[in-house]
C-alpha cells in the first residue's frame, strides 16, 4: 500500500510506515495536481498538514483513497464529513503538538513584555551607535509572573498553555463554549506535581480581566475578535494566536496598536496566508512567526508516529 505524505512527515514516522508494510511517497505534488498523482500512482493514503487542502473533487475522483490524515489538529483544510461520508477514514493528531504551540505562545508573549522582537530588529542597524538610547527605549518591560493570562479555547493546547502560565506564576483565566472546568496538572521534574482547578467564564469577562489574552479554536465564521471587544479589554493587553488566520480582524488590531489600547501582538498565523499583508508585517509592535506553532523536532516525531499507527491499525488490522 502507497502512503502519499504531500506536506512532510518526520523521519521516525516514515519508518513506522515502512515497518508496517507501506510505501511512503514524500513528493511534493501541486494542489492541482494531486488527483492526477493520487490515481496514476494508487495511493492509498494522503496525508496532509496545513497546505493541501482536501476538497470534494479530489475524494470524488481518486477512488483508490482510503484514507485522509492530517499532521496536527485543526482539519478546515479537508472536507471531512464528506469524505467520511464516502467510506474513508480521516484521522489526525491532536494531542501531539500540544506542547510545542504552547511554548510558541511563551515565545511570543516573552518576546512582546520585553520588546525582544523589535531589539532584534534594531540592535544590528543602531547597537553601535545609539546603545543608550535602545537601553533607554526598551528599559520599561514588564514581567509575565503574577498578571493573568485569559486563553480562549481550553482544549488540548490551551491546557498546554495554562500548565506553562501557572508554573511561571500566572493567574488563569479561561473561556470555552464546550469546556465547563478542567484540572491542569502541573508536573514539576522531580515528580512532585499540583493540581489547579480552572472554571471557565464568559467571553466578556475574560476580556475584561486579562492582561495577556491567548486564542486556541477552530476556524471560525467571523471574527471571534474586532473592534468591539478590544475595546472592553484592559489598557496594554497583549494578544497572541497561534490558532488560525481569520480569528483576529488585523485591520482592527493594528488600529488598536497604533492608538496604544494593545502594547504588542504576537501573530503565528495570518488572515491572508502564505501572504500576509505589509501593515502587520512592518508593525514594530507585532511578533512575528510563519505558521510554525507544530514545528518542532519533537511535535513532528510525535504527530508522525501517532499517523502511522493509526493508518496500521486501519489498514493492517481490520
Amino acid at each position: 500500500m502507497k502512503v502519499l505524505a504531500n506536506d512532510g512527515i518526520s523521519k521516525k514516522g516514515i519508518k513506522a510506515l515502512e515497518k508496517g508494510g507501506f510505501e511512503v511517497i514524500t513528493t511534493k505534488v501541486a494542489q492541482e495536481q494531486v488527483a492526477n498523482y493520487l490515481n496514476t500512482h494508487s495511493i492509498d493514503v494522503l496525508l496532509v498538514r496545513s497546505a493541501t487542502k482536501v476538497r470534494q473533487d479530489i475524494i470524488d475522483n481518486c477512488p483508490s483513497l482510503k484514507i485522509i490524515g492530517r499532521g496536527g489538529v485543526g482539519m478546515d483544510n479537508i472536507d471531512v464529513d464528506y469524505a467520511r461520508s464516502k467510506g474513508i477514514h480521516v484521522i489526525n493528531t491532536p494531542a501531539a503538538s500540544s506542547e510545542s504551540v504552547a511554548e510558541l505562545v511563551f515565545a511570543h508573549l516573552f518576546s512582546g513584555v520585553r520588546f525582544l522582537h523589535d531589539a532584534n530588529r534594531t540592535m544590528p542597524l543602531e547597537g553601535d551607535t545609539n546603545f543608550n538610547g535602545l537601553k533607554k527605549a526598551y528599559g520599561n518591560g514588564l514581567e509575565l509572573r503574577g498578571k493573568t493570562l485569559g486563553i480562549i479555547g481550553f482544549g488540548r493546547i490551551g491546557q498546554a498553555v495554562a500548565k506553562i502560565a501557572l508554573g511561571l506564576g500566572m493567574k488563569v483565566i479561561a473561556s470555552d463554549k464546550y469546556v465547563g472546568e478542567a484540572v491542569i496538572r502541573v508536573d514539576f521534574y522531580n515528580g512532585q506535581f499540583i493540581n489547579v482547578d480552572i472554571i471557565t467564564e464568559p467571553l466578556e469577562d475574560l476580556f475584561k480581566h486579562s492582561d495577556f489574552i491567548t486564542v486556541h479554536v477552530p476556524a471560525q465564521d467571523g471574527y471571534l475578535i474586532g473592534r468591539d471587544e478590544i475595546k472592553i479589554m484592559k489598557n496594554d493587553v497583549g494578544i497572541v494566536n497561534a490558532a488560525r488566520g481569520g480569528v483576529i480582524d488585523e485591520v482592527a488590531l493594528v488600529e488598536a496598536l497604533d492608538e496604544g489600547k494593545v502594547l504588542f501582538a504576537g501573530l503565528d498565523v495570518f488572515e491572508n496566508e502564505p501572504t500576509p499583508e505589509m501593515k502587520i508585517l512592518m508593525n514594530t509592535k507585532i511578533s512575528l512567526t510563519p505558521h510554525i506553532g507544530a514545528a518542532t523536532n519533537e511535535a513532528q516525531d510525535r504527530i508522525g508516529t501517532e499517523l502511522a499507527e493509526q493508518i496500521i491499525s486501519l489498514l493492517k488490522n481490520s
